[in-house]
């Protein structure tokens, strides 16, 4: 197995969850596909979709719910397999 990370395509503000009361996109443990939406970045109030970009195991997010993250930071790691 090998480990993949996540990383943010720009700068901006990470969610874990479409809207602040619904649930997160994806969660540690969970399995997802490579198309399946991991968080949101959003940037001058557009919001764009962060795939997982291997399918695995979602081990860790290595950022805090709408810390401000840099265009290529790490998000999230998946133990992809």
């Amino acid at each position: 197995m090998s480990r993949h990370e996540v990383v943010s395509p720009i700068p901006g503000v990470f969610y874990r969850s479409p809207d602040p009361d619904s649930a997160p996109f994806t969660t540690e443990g969970q399995t997802v596909g490579a198309d399946d939406t991991v968080c949101l970045v959003e940037v001058m109030k557009s919001f764009h979709q962060v795939a997982a970009g291997a399918a695995g195991q979602v081990v860790e997010f290595l950022v805090e719910n709408e810390d401000v993250v840099d265009a290529g930071q790490a998000v999230a790691v998946i133990e992809a397999g």
